[in-house]
């Protein structure tokens, strides 16, 4: 077993960290008034296994803070967007005045595929799925009343992903505030789109060619902004198992390191913007040894792989959804007891940022009094269950360690595998073999067939479905999106292009391409465009003549 040579040593550097960093003034007692520990360990001189650590240092298996929660809180960050963007303007406003700390949005399935609400593809989906954004107008309304100079927002996109960051930028511009201290994150993620959603605009390689652009972009002129959130919440949620969405999300990830790395971009200064996205399933322990596997392995592939040195660099910070594809129709009301466990585990790995799912996710989008609910949820894990008090208060437990050890050689493992399909030992290569040859969509559906089967035969159990079945049968008032909403969208957006200055738009369009032709940074001319009111669906179709679209290869 790896142990530090001075055993009392990690102690003491752990004990430095935490008295020169800021702390909350709170109680930090149990129900009962007892005094606990802001961190536990072995023993005063048992050695401590260099893979377990100490929160705040490398490996971060107990986190990436000295301090834990007793520093900081995980940001209560409710996903949400539906309808137009004033209806959304208004859930945020709901969530925010509930004591939600940040925001995160959902786009509708045009705004997804980067079309516009007008188009014909774009019939019947508008607004269903999450908001419709058009152009930098519907951002304006979306956030009216919101400063987004003192918000972190999060946007869940990745396709189109760079258009609607500028029109993020150009919302914020209009607001009056220093971009540069911008806060938030992007998702961008393209390789689980191939992998798993499959929401993408072209092929892989313009895709990655924008999310450099976007990487050098946020590193010279918003230091602050995370231009990347590498999603594994997708890959769970398609099927797949704790330790193949923990794989194929640090994956991906490394894939994104090596980006930044062939721009010439210093790996310490651009990894810090890179953050992560994990689902949390109903298997409790497992999916806490899935948190702390995942800052470990990033930690230690950042340092010994790709050369990273600051801390900052091989943090790996990441937001968590408790799982959509763990919610019932059937029973809905015990997906809340489902998202609370949900949510713990999260916790209980160390997360930064969380949503909750709503009870009634699974048949609609959420009404407002589910959203609320599900924000209680957070509210009363942080303020009543005594969690935000210790660092890591499972580290150290024979079995989370244990799995912790499981999960990461399980992971290892198909990161070789990866590799070897690429044929020159980077990730990139192998990720791209692996999602052109179909190998990551065979290995989830396997992985999903083998849960089905279980379930069916009865070894897996779910309550309400193959289990305890007999209910009172309430019925849920579910929100439901007028159609109205997507006659009213086109009518805006006909009425926009024709109160624009049409000479403008285009001329600001033919420079964003003739940048995409010359190998120069697409961001800046995109902005105009956008300042011009270009759509979303004109500034992705700009780029078609010249990259084409993507379609998947067939496999059987």
């Amino acid at each position: 077993m790896d142990t530090q040579a001075d055993p009392d040593a990690g102690r003491e550097r752990w004990q430095r960290r935490f008295d020169q960093a800021a702390k909350r003034d709170a109680d930090f007692t149990t129900l009962s008034g007892l005094e606990v520990d802001p961190v536990y360990g072995p023993p005063d001189g048992a050695p401590v296994p260099e893979r377990i650590g100490w929160p705040g240092e490398f490996p971060f298996t107990r986190g990436i803070h000295a301090t834990g929660y007793r520093g900081k809180p995980w940001t209560i960050r409710q996903f949400s967007g539906f309808g137009n963007a004033r209806q959304t303007n208004e859930r945020y406003k709901m969530l925010l005045a509930a004591g939600g700390a940040g925001l995160s949005v959902a786009f509708d399935m045009p705004t997804l595929m980067g079309r516009d609400s007008d188009d014909p593809r774009s019939l019947g989906e508008v607004g269903h799925c999450g908001v419709a954004i058009d152009s930098a107008a519907d951002m304006d309304v979306l956030f009216e009343g919101i400063p987004l100079a003192d918000t972190t927002t999060s946007m869940t996109i990745s396709g189109p992903a760079v258009p609607i960051f500028c029109m993020y930028l150009v919302a914020a511009e209009r607001q009056g505030a220093d971009l540069s201290k911008l806060d938030g994150t992007l998702q961008t993620d393209i390789f689980k789109e191939y992998i798993a959603q499959k929401e993408w605009l072209f092929e892989p390689k313009p895709h990655l060619r924008l999310i450099g652009d976007l990487m050098q972009y946020c590193g010279q002129e918003i230091p602050r902004y995370k231009p990347l959130s590498v999603s594994g919440y997708h890959i769970r949620e398609a099927g797949s198992t704790a330790a193949q969405e923990l794989a194929f999300t640090l994956a991906d990830g490394f894939g994104y390191v090596e980006l930044g790395l062939s721009r010439g971009l210093d790996v310490d200064e651009f990894a810090p913007g890179l953050s992560f996205f994990f689902d949390a399933h109903i298997d409790f322990f497992e999916e806490i040894a899935k948190f702390r596997a995942a800052r470990r392995i990033w930690a230690r592939w950042l340092r010994d792989v790709y050369g990273a040195k600051t801390d900052k660099a091989l943090s790996l910070r990441f937001h968590t959804q408790t799982a959509g594809v763990s919610l019932t129709a059937q029973q809905p009301d015990n997906n809340i007891v489902r998202t609370a466990v949900e949510a713990m585990a999260a916790v209980l790995g160390g997360t930064n940022s969380l949503h909750t799912n709503a009870l009634d996710e699974v048949l609609a989008l959420p009404s407002a009094k589910a959203a609320q609910i599900a924000l209680r949820t957070q509210q009363v894990i942080a303020e009543e269950t005594g969690v935000l008090n210790v660092a890591d208060p499972l580290g150290g437990s024979w079995f989370i360690e244990e799995l912790t050890d499981r999960i990461e050689a399980e992971a290892e493992a198909i990161f070789a595998r990866i590799r070897e399909l690429g044929g020159d030992g980077t990730m990139t290569a192998g990720l791209l073999r692996g999602i052109e040859d179909g190998w990551f969509i065979g290995e989830i559906a396997d992985s999903s067939f083998a849960y089905q089967v279980a379930l069916e035969k009865g070894d897996k159990r779910v309550v309400g479905v193959n289990v305890l079945t007999g209910d009172v049968g309430d019925e849920l008032e579910i929100l439901r999106v007028s159609h109205e909403v997507e006659l009213e969208q086109r009518d805006l957006v006909t009425a926009r292009r024709a109160a624009r200055d049409q000479v403008a738009v285009d001329a600001a369009l033919a420079r964003m391409l003739e940048a995409a032709k010359n190998g120069e940074n697409t961001v800046p001319p995109m902005l105009d465009a956008v300042r011009a009111e270009a759509t979303l669906g004109e500034i992705c179709n700009a780029f078609r003549p010249l990259w084409g679209e993507y379609r998947e290869p067939v496999k059987f």
